[in-house]
């Protein structure tokens, strides 16, 4: 047994080192950028809840809480749970000021989120999420609105629509579908729903056994599934949503029965968002409405939708398709200043200070390494100018300022150089 401790993370967690925090800072000052231009208010609230806040939105919830969460009994008795999605929060802080808010409320947050699960491709323990909701409207133009939305922040990293397909559904359709057509009871319509949001994960055999122990004929249902248009399961309640995203722009959407969205609280349209790339096809976004969720807290009604989309996955996306900018990872300060020998590392502390008031970012390489290699350090970070400081620089007040990228050299007083990197 080794005396050292391990260096490797927990289990489906990671660790940034400060090139993977740029381009985590990257995908998120993207996502917030574009909430915002939708007229999306940012919140947040802490990753502890009540474990009850999410036993109690149904049995498939408590099997998520007790199987694939971090839940603990706290100093005081209490079970509360690392929160394993956003949801259930923002509903129930829409639900304490409800009589304060001033609807449609639009909020956003980027919580980070925990599931106990086998980590996997696009899935770990622990991530990131960018949620986005509306609370108050009822209307199709909001869920057009949150479509709008999703399909925007994809095409402001650099995404044009043949990357990715916008799949929709509706669970009152679902749902009439399997109550009057197929006949089944609420429980089965519910066990079908719960099967159907897994049917990509398991094999056609497997499904259509599974089927097997909800309906009698299962070649019927997986028809129904495979309908490419709403009519054919007895309603078209999505062609005002598929109308109203073309009118704005946006073709890539298209009717998909197997869009479920395992959780018992969406109520109405439902969404998921797939990368088109064979090397990650699979589910970016995901969302819909859920027009009761409030009532857990409140005799009150107000209606949402919402989605999420993971930051693990929105990485692979991006990379998938070589839509990170060359220059993401680039962490590196704008100046180094670099004094000649130890005595002068004060003096180089000071002249930093001038630079740093005047916005620019600079580093001191106060390390006891020789001069080539301080240079050399510098260069290697990506970092623009360096300035170095000697006996004969703070004698005289000027110093010289050389571009690492071109090898120009500017000599002047701080005051000339602070213009020069101006």
């Amino acid at each position: 047994m080794s005396k050292f401790l391990s260096t490797d993370p927990y289990k489906g967690t990671r660790d940034f080192y400060p090139e993977d925090m740029a381009i985590e800072r990257y995908i998120f000052d993207t996502w917030a950028k574009t909430a915002e231009s939708f007229g999306y208010e940012r919140y947040d609230a802490s990753i502890l809840e009540p474990s009850e806040l999410y036993k109690s939105k149904g049995a498939e919830n408590e099997e998520m809480v007790n199987e694939q969460t971090y839940t603990f009994i706290d100093r005081g008795d209490r079970e509360v749970t690392l929160r394993p999605e956003m949801t259930p929060t923002v509903a129930r802080m829409v639900a304490a000021k409800r009589r304060e808010l001033s609807f449609p409320v639009r909020w956003y947050s980027i919580p980070n989120l925990f599931r106990y699960e086998r980590p996997q491709r696009g899935r770990l323990r622990e991530h990131w999420q960018l949620n986005c909701d509306m609370f108050g409207v009822d209307d199709v133009s909001a869920d057009i609105e949150m479509i709008q939305l999703a399909y925007t922040l994809l095409t402001d990293f650099g995404a044009t629509p043949d990357m990715f397909s916008i799949h929709v559904n509706s669970r009152v359709l679902m749902n009439t579908w399997y109550t009057k057509t197929l006949a089944l009871t609420p429980e089965n319509a519910r066990a079908m729903t719960r099967l159907v949001d897994r049917r990509n994960k398991v094999s056609a055999e497997d499904f259509k056994t599974l089927l097997g122990e909800i309906v009698s004929d299962p070649d019927t249902v997986i028809t129904g599934l495979d309908a490419e248009s709403p009519t054919a399961l007895g309603e078209s309640s999505l062609d005002a949503l598929i109308t109203g995203l073309e009118a704005l722009g946006i073709i890539n959407v298209r009717f998909d029965a197997s869009i479920a969205r395992g959780f018992d609280y969406y109520t109405g349209v439902v969404f998921e968002i797939f990368d088109t790339s064979p090397e990650n096809n699979r589910s970016m976004i995901g969302g819909g409405r859920y027009d009761n969720l409030t009532e857990l807290f409140t005799e009150e009604h107000v209606s949402g939708i919402g989605f999420g989309m993971g930051d693990v996955i929105m990485r692979d996306f991006l990379e998938t398709h070589s839509l990170l900018p060359a220059d993401v990872r680039v962490t590196a300060p704008t100046l180094t200043i670099i004094p000649m020998d130890a005595d002068k590392n004060l003096n180089a502390l000071t002249i930093a200070d001038t630079f740093r008031k005047n916005g620019v970012r600079v580093a001191t390489d106060i390390s006891d390494r020789k001069l080539g290699k301080k240079i050399g350090a510098a260069s290697e970070a990506g970092v623009s100018y360096i300035l170095v400081v000697g006996a004969d620089e703070i004698a005289s007040g000027k110093f010289t300022l050389k571009n690492l990228s071109d090898s120009t050299e500017h000599t002047g007083t701080i005051t000339d150089l602070l213009n020069i990197i101006s």
